[in-house]
């Protein structure tokens, strides 16, 4: 009797006590396509990330949406409706990501995008305030490059940008940052992501004859128009942006992109920054994981960027978890809510600190100058 009693007792606690639920995380990434040097690295650091957040396991369904802004969405609405995700993570580039926007805000499901444009979280709106992001914003990578052309003396300056909105994006923020500096932009010349030739847009960058040339590509298909600049005779110094920090990079570019400068994350070079630098030891951290799980010296900023994705929800949702359950709207709420509060969490490529009007939380530690010096990246002090 005593053991029937007992029974019933834990029945009826069960009943009460609800069972505590997997937390479920979406992942599109671009690993196939023009994008696939960011994609796949993004894609295996997601295996590196913690399996259990605030005592709870933790689940990643990760999709490739081949570099494709209609599979990008489709895969966000896959996640929101058929796997019920209480958060997502992705896409690898800008089109994708802002196209996401909007059906992140319709499934009140916080994303945290792996894409650098500063349009996709600002201006903080109804819609964005689901929408966080971990690469830098174009305009703190403007400044660094702008600044390094002004004291190396470079007064003009040629511009080749991917025609989308990553390439328009970043035209926007240097031309703010070129008129800080005094830097005269006089040529703008764009090229798709898939184009096999950008020869008629070279020629006519050379015939304006600028100091240094920028090129706002992304991955591999960014050493296209600089192959080009110096098959053609180039001979001025060559800036890319931190689209382009990762080894295939270097091994498609070869000769053709030795003494490229660029702004990166610290976590390009972070083994070569100062023992003081306060993202060195963070940046080391993942550089180990990758590395132990990859093989040495095959790490890449973009993956880094899904790493510190997957720690900024670590960060927040033992906080969500103290308002609600994984796998309602009252938990992606409370995450949501928690992103914001993150604060002086040190990851791969900087410090972060979100904020309700902030939902990228980098400052100028984010960044550091690097050259490419005999196939390898070298630090700028």
């Amino acid at each position: 009797m005593k053991l029937l009693n007992f029974l019933a007792a834990a029945t009826l606690l069960a009943a009460v006590v609800p069972a505590r639920a997997d937390i479920n995380i979406g992942v599109t990434v671009s690993a196939t396509g023009p994008a696939a040097s960011l994609g796949i690295p993004e894609k295996n650091t997601i295996a590196l990330l913690p399996k259990t957040m605030g005592g709870q396991k933790v689940h990643y369904i990760i999709l490739d949406d081949g570099s494709d802004t209609n599979t990008a969405v489709s895969n966000t609405r896959k996640f929101i409706t058929d796997y019920k995700v209480d958060a997502i993570i992705g896409s690898s580039v800008t089109p994708n990501a802002l196209a996401m926007i909007a059906v992140s805000a319709e499934g009140h499901t916080p994303t945290i995008s792996l894409a650098a444009s500063s349009r996709i979280v600002e201006p903080m709106d109804a819609q964005r305030r689901w929408t966080f992001k971990v690469p830098q914003n174009d305009i703190m990578m403007s400044l660094a490059i702008a600044e390094h052309m002004a004291n190396a003396g470079i007064k003009t300056v040629g511009f080749i940008g991917f025609s989308d909105a990553y390439g328009e994006g970043f035209l926007t923020e240097f031309t703010k940052a070129a008129a800080l500096k005094k830097l005269q932009i006089v040529a703008t010349e764009r090229y798709a992501r898939s184009d096999t030739s950008v020869m008629a847009q070279v020629l006519k960058v050379m015939e304006a004859k600028p100091d240094a040339v920028l090129i706002a590509g992304s991955g591999t298909p960014a050493v296209l128009p600089q192959r080009t600049l110096r098959e053609r005779g180039y001979t001025g110094p060559i800036y890319q942006t931190h689209g382009v920090a990762n080894n295939d990079f270097l091994r498609v570019g070869g000769k053709d992109v030795e003494g490229t400068l660029l702004p990166a994350g610290p976590v390009l070079v972070a083994a070569q920054l100062p023992l003081s630098n306060p993202v060195r030891k963070s940046a080391l951290a993942y550089i180990a994981a990758y590395d132990g799980a990859y093989g040495k010296g095959s790490y890449s900023t973009f993956g880094g960027h899904a790493w510190d994705a997957g720690h900024l929800l670590a960060a927040a949702v033992p906080v969500a978890l103290k308002h609600a359950q994984p796998g309602t709207a009252a938990f992606r709420a409370a995450l949501r809510d928690a992103l914001e509060q993150v604060h002086d969490m040190a990851g791969a490529h900087g410090i972060f600190n979100m904020s309700p009007q902030d939902h990228l939380g980098l400052d100028q530690r984010a960044r550091v100058m690097v050259k490419v010096v005999n196939g390898a990246w070298k630090y700028q002090p």
